[in-house]
C-alpha cells in the first residue's frame, strides 16, 4: 500500500510486514471537552487503518495517549472548580464510552500522562547530558539550534515557526530561554496544578516530551506510523523528533507521519476557544454509528473537512440502504460475480485510504446486489465480499 508522510510530503510505500508487528502511535486527547466530533474523525481515521492493517494479515501494536498532564486542562478544572483527575476521569469515561457507541477499536497500549513520569524524567536528563537541553532554575529548555532540521515537517521559515508556536501556548518573552523557540521539556508548576520531584525541583513535564516517553516506552525507538490531527504538524510532532532522536540515536524516529484534517462546523472552524463543537455522543444518538462513521469518512482522511448537521440524513439513508442490501435472500439464477469492482475497492484502500473512493464502490455493489437478487441470481458470495469488506471499514452490520 502507500501512504502519504508529512514529513516528506509524497505517498511512500509501505509494505505490510508479516514477520513482525506494525507499530502505530496516535497523540490523544486532553481530556476535557470529549469527544467532539474533531477527535470522532481523527480517531476514526486510524481506526480505519488499524483495521485495515488486520484485515491485511498484520499484527498492529497501536498506542494512543491520553494528555492528562495539560494546561488547558488544568484552567478547565479550575474554571470548573473540581480536581483536574476528576475531570480527566470523568472526561475519559466519555472518550472510551464514544469509542463503544462509534465502534472504535481500543488501542493495544492507552497510558495516561500522569502515570508515565518515570520515563520521561531519563529523557530530560540524557538531554541535558547531551548538550541539547539547559536547565535554569528548575525549569529545563530544549535548544532548538541544537537541531539544524528542527521544524521542517512544517516548511516554514523561523518567523513563521514562531508566531505559530505562540499561537499555541509557547511563551517566546520567557526570560530563561536562550531562544524564543525553546520548548519546555520540565516546568515549575502553579500553585495547584500537579507536580511531582525531579532532578531539577519539583514540577511537572511539558507536553512534548509525554509523547516521546510514551510512544518509546510502549513501541520502541522506532515507530512505523506517527499521527494524529493536523494542528500537529507544528510544534508537537516537530518537537517530538527534536528530542528522541537525540536520546535513541535513531533516525528516523518515525518511517511514515499521518495527520488527519482539522473539522469545520457549516463553513467555521470547530474549536473549544469559539463554543461551537458537536459532540459524537449527540451525533450517534440521532444517527447510528454506521451514518456517522460513513459521513466522517466520505472526504479524504488529509483533507480538511466542513461537517453540518444537515448533511447526516443523507449518510443515514446511505447507511440503511446499504445494510439491506447485504442482508438480501441469494436466489437459484446466475452467480453475481463482482470480482472486477472488488478489486478497485482493495485498490482504493491502499492508495492512502482512499475512502470516498472505498464507499462509492461499496454503494455501487450494494445496488448491483440489490439487482441481482430481483432477479433472482445467486448472490451469497458476493453479499459476503462486501460484508467483508464494510465490517473491515468498521460499519456495524445486523
Amino acid at each position: 500500500m502507500y501512504l502519504f508522510s508529512s514529513l516528506s510530503r509524497i505517498k511512500e510505500p509501505f509494505h505490510v510486514p508479516l514477520d513482525r508487528p506494525i507499530t502505530l502511535y496516535v497523540c490523544g486527547v486532553t481530556p476535557y471537552d470529549t469527544t467532539h466530533i474533531g477527535h470522532a474523525r481523527t480517531f476514526l481515521v486510524f481506526d480505519l487503518l488499524v483495521r485495515y492493517l488486520r484485515w491485511q494479515g498484520a499484527e498492529v501494536r497501536y498506542c494512543q495517549n491520553v494528555t492528562d498532564i495539560d494546561d488547558p486542562l488544568f484552567e478547565r478544572a479550575r474554571r470548573d472548580g473540581v480536581s483536574w483527575q476528576q475531570l480527566s476521569e470523568q472526561q475519559t469515561d466519555q472518550l472510551l464510552t464514544d469509542y463503544t457507541g462509534m465502534n472504535i477499536l481500543m488501542p493495544t497500549y492507552f497510558p495516561r500522562a500522569s502515570e508515565e513520569i518515570d520515563a520521561m524524567l531519563p529523557m530530560i536528563q540524557r538531554l541535558i547530558e547531551l548538550g541539547h537541553a539547559y536547565e535554569v532554575e528548575g525549569e529545563v529548555y530544549f535548544s532548538i539550534k541544537t537541531d539544524p532540521e528542527f521544524g521542517k515537517m512544517a516548511r516554514m521559515g523561523y518567523e513563521e515557526l514562531l508566531a505559530l508556536a505562540n499561537q499555541r501556548g509557547n511563551k517566546p518573552h520567557d526570560p530563561k530561554k536562550r531562544d524564543p523557540l525553546d520548548f519546555v521539556l520540565w516546568q515549575r508548576g502553579q500553585p495547584d496544578d500537579p507536580t511531582w520531584p525531579s532532578p531539577w525541583g519539583i514540577g511537572r513535564p511539558g507536553w512534548h516530551i509525554e509523547c516521546s516517553a510514551m510512544s518509546t516506552r510502549y513501541l520502541g525507538d522506532q515507530i512505523d506510523i506517527h499521527g494524529g490531527g493536523a494542528d500537529l504538524l507544528f510544534p508537537h510532532h516537530p518537537c517530538e523528533i527534536a528530542q528522541t532522536e537525540p536520546v535513541t540515536g535513531k533516525r528516523p524516529f518515525v518511517h511514515i507521519w499521518m495527520h488527519a484534517g482539522l473539522v469545520w462546523l457549516d463553513g467555521e472552524k470547530m474549536s473549544k476557544s469559539r463554543g461551537n463543537l458537536v459532540f459524537a455522543r449527540d451525533a450517534l444518538r440521532e444517527h447510528g454509528p454506521n451514518a456517522l462513521r460513513w459521513y466522517l469518512l466520505s472526504q479524504h482522511y488529509r483533507e480538511d473537512f466542513d461537517y453540518s448537521p444537515a448533511a447526516m440524513p443523507h449518510y443515514v439513508q446511505l447507511a440503511a440502504d446499504f445494510i439491506e442490501a447485504v442482508t438480501v435472500i441469494s436466489g437459484s439464477g446466475p452467480e453475481l460475480d463482482l470480482t472486477p469492482v472488488l478489486q478497485e475497492f482493495d485498490a482504493a484502500m491502499a492508495d492512502d485510504l482512499n475512502t470516498p473512493a472505498a464507499l462509492a464502490l461499496l454503494h455501487a455493489m450494494a445496488g448491483e446486489i440489490r439487482a441481482a437478487a430481483a432477479d433472482g441470481r445467486k448472490v451469497e458470495a458476493a453479499v459476503e465480499e462486501v460484508r467483508d469488506r464494510a465490517i473491515m471499514m468498521g460499519f456495524v452490520l445486523q
